[in-house]
């Protein structure tokens, strides 16, 4: 048998750095460690994260505002970290050692937010349940654990999903197929972490205690690691291809050095390699598009660049470099219309929590008491759902209405979803209007909750859920296809740049609304007690916003150009 029918052609190696062996390492027999390890992360994550803004609240003594600031200020922290992971994979480290070294660092903010609320001195003193008085050094140590798991999970987001890829063969069409499987089995093992988080942990960290609530998610996130590490000689590696930030870099500071010169109306006179591969590591070959012409320029030969000695990548950039630049660039406007809709997203988290708690939480007459953040579980009940509808139904419906491959383009998936978006920030300001009449009219002021069932928020959950169906799958395949070849771990973190910075805008409407709408001694839209506040009005404020952001959507679509790919992986 000869190596061709052995070894993995995409440049693989096993652990000990030899050729890929196709029989011994990667595929399935790899991915259930990938797969365990994805569904113990975001169990715990989702097992810590859900409820935070209630321990917020009931034991860092924080205010309704404060609490819902500081956790969508965590939350997008979380979101934004997966940028140093992603370059820290790319460029240094390979996605194995960083989702290892990372992890490491989860497991230690994990079990240091345990030993917060458990260990005498560290935890706060209660005087009842939700009446406790913590320690400007009690709630430091909060925190520190805190934003270490900011920082492990920064390593983990952007290369999990990329690493499980990595071990299918794209020149075997049999691998190439069950790549596909892979991603359906790994999304469903977020969806499954995330429902047992939302139900049973939830559940725990109400009802028996925070300590168990955080330490169960910590052994959950031990296994994890554990799960990774015992796939080592079965997985492939790929060898990082160098920095994505230094090659933008040079395109800019090439084309800075060369603006007075003349780009050539023949494109074909740019600077490129001869051979049919690309220079750039993991890259095909992109071919030339229009616009932005003044980084064009870096591709332009001048006598100085000395075309038969060395080439300085300072001063004459290829083609495809510049246009990996370019796509970047073209991907930014799209990008930024999903930050709207995750400042939606972050409510689940957080408003959504606050609501529910002033809500009847019994089922009828009996004395389970549901917590508030469970309700996120139709949230995730609404993805489980509409994964199979979308991909049995709608797809091949839409395919034979639009003759387009997969029924919708990316960017029609993302605009559906920014339309339903709106839908779910309307049934929420909605259903507060009928609460706060229920208040007024029975004058249950200063009462903990109403007699209106807690059920009643599905609808706003169930709606996020169909609109994330549309945009985060839509968005995520989008940044994969449009991203160039060697700064997929890049636009990954990008796009989940989104999430981080919904949640600070999120946080800083809170602070903007707050500080104006509590001036002359008002108690303003989000006051500890929601029966004097109006969170409706918040609603309906992001709900304007998602209408604005629409329009901005369909503007950008209109005008986006996709890249063209050329030539052969190197």
């Amino acid at each position: 048998m000869g190596e061709e029918d052995v070894y993995t052609k995409d440049g693989t190696v096993d652990y000990l750095g030899n050729p890929a062996n196709r029989k011994e390492t990667g595929t399935w027999r790899a991915c259930p460690f990938i797969i365990g390890n994805e569904f113990c992360e975001r169990l715990a994550y989702y097992g810590m994260s859900s409820n935070l803004v209630l321990y917020f609240k009931h034991r860092l003594n924080q205010s309704s505002a404060t609490a819902t600031r500081n956790n969508l200020n965590w939350g997008g922290t979380c979101y934004l970290t997966p940028l140093i992971g992603a370059f820290v994979a790319d460029a240094y480290l390979g996605r194995y050692w960083t989702i290892a070294s990372f992890s490491t660092i989860y497991v230690a903010g994990m079990a240091l937010l345990t030993m917060s609320a458990t260990v005498h001195g560290l935890k706060p003193k209660c005087y009842s349940k939700d009446h406790c008085q913590p320690t400007s050094g009690q709630s430091a140590v909060t925190f520190l654990a805190l934003y270490l798991i900011a920082l492990g999970t920064g390593g983990i987001k952007p290369c999990v999903s990329s690493y499980g890829a990595d071990q299918f063969d794209d020149d075997d069409e049999t691998e190439k197929r069950h790549k596909s499987s892979f991603f359906n089995w790994f999304y469903l093992s977020i969806n499954v972490g995330a429902l047992i988080a939302g139900s049973v942990l939830v559940w725990v960290q109400d009802n028996v205690s925070w300590g168990w609530g955080f330490g169960i998610p910590t052994i959950a996130m031990a296994i994890a690691v554990v799960s990774f590490f015992s796939g080592t000689k079965l997985f492939r590696y790929q060898k990082p291809g160098g920095s994505p930030l230094t090659r933008i870099c040079q395109v800019l500071v090439a084309s800075f050095r060369k603006k007075k010169v003349k780009v050539p109306a023949d494109k074909a006179l740019l600077h490129e390699t001869a051979d049919a591969e690309s220079d750039i590591k993991g890259s095909r070959k992109l071919d030339h598009t229009e616009g932005f012409s003044f980084l064009d320029k870096a591709a332009v030969e001048t006598e100085k660049d000395n075309i038969k000695g060395t080439i300085n990548p300072w001063n004459l950039c290829t083609v495809t470099q510049v246009e990996e630049l370019k796509a970047i660039i073209r991907l930014l406007p799209v990008w930024a219309t999903g930050i709207i809709f995750s400042a939606v997203y972050s409510q689940m988290g957080n408003l959504f929590v606050l609501q529910g708690e002033t809500m009847d939480r019994y089922i009828g007459n009996s004395t389970f008491k549901i917590p508030s953040a469970s309700l996120s579980i139709f949230d995730t009940l609404s993805v489980i759902f509409w994964v199979p509808v979308y991909d049995r139904i709608i797809v091949p419906v839409t395919r034979k209405l639009t003759g387009h491959k997969n029924g919708l383009t990316q960017l029609q998936r993302m605009g559906i979803g920014l339309f339903i978006s709106i839908f779910a920030m309307v049934s929420a300001a909605i259903l507060e209007l009928k609460r706060l009449q229920m208040v007024r009219d029975d004058n249950y002021y200063e009462h903990d909750s109403v007699p209106m069932s807690i059920f009643w928020q599905v609808p706003q959950y169930f709606l996020i859920g169909c609109a994330e169906v549309f945009i985060f799958i839509g968005q995520l395949e989008f940044f994969y296809e449009q991203a160039p070849d060697a700064m997929r771990s890049m636009c990954s973190a990008l796009s989940l740049t989104t999430v981080a910075l919904g949640n600070y805008l999120s946080s800083l409407l809170v602070t903007i609304v707050t500080s104006i709408s509590t001036k002359n001694g008002k108690v303003g839209w989000i006051p500890d007690n929601l029966n004097y506040g109006h969170i409706d009005y918040f609603f309906w404020l992001l709900g304007i916003l998602s209408v604005l952001n629409l329009g901005v959507f369909l503007l950008i679509s209109r005008w986006y150009t996709y890249k063209k790919s050329i030539g052969t992986v190197r």
